[in-house]
């Protein structure tokens, strides 16, 4: 499974509708289940973020779509990066040398 961080901002939907964030994200998790996604943790933040989830799936677009019916409700914007083990650092690492 790949791992992936999103962090994400609240529109002002979503900030009205505050006190409904951790059932939204109890939604969110069973939802994500429902595609192949892992949803390993949340977080709500202070600073530029408002929240971070971190997130396993099988493959790209698994979490593409999650993200897009996540986006799709119009509480919140996402921004997602790939993140990589130490091992699979080290694989990713062996190739560039090899080249």
């Amino acid at each position: 499974m790949a791992t992936f961080i999103t962090t994400i901002k609240f529109t002002q939907q979503g900030i009205k509708g505050i006190a409904e964030s951790t059932k939204r994200a109890a939604a969110l998790k069973a939802g994500a289940k429902k595609l192949g996604v892992k949803v390993t943790d949340i977080f709500w933040t202070m600073g530029d973020y408002d929240g971070l989830l971190i997130l396993e799936a099988p493959d790209d677009e698994t979490v593409a779509a999650m993200l897009l019916h996540l986006g799709a409700a119009g509480n919140v914007h996402t921004s997602t990066v790939r993140a990589f083990t130490a091992s699979e650092m080290d694989k990713i690492a062996a190739k560039v040398s090899s080249v």
